[in-house]
């Protein structure tokens, strides 16, 4: 066998982190994802942007001046757009 061939035959880091992660229980794997995303957030004022907004919109919801719209009513008025 080539060295080729062995290397296709085994997995790469990746893949065998994967493996040994989706074997995690759900509340570490999802403990991970957590810190993963972290990790990948470099930008902090992106989310007190979004912290900022998703304040202003409740209060706009607990002042009544902005309404809830359910979420099968906007998928069937956009269904019935796109026709």
């Amino acid at each position: 066998m080539t060295l080729g061939a062995l290397e296709k035959l085994m997995p790469t880091v990746l893949e065998t982190l994967e493996i040994q992660v989706l074997r995690l229980p759900a509340a570490d794997r999802s403990r991970l994802l957590d810190r993963l995303i972290a990790s990948l957030d470099e930008d902090k004022s992106i989310d007190k942007a979004w912290d900022r907004e998703a304040a202003r919109r409740d209060a706009e919801i607990e002042d009544g001046t902005s309404t809830l719209v359910d979420g099968k009513d906007v998928l069937a008025r956009l269904r019935a757009e796109i026709r």
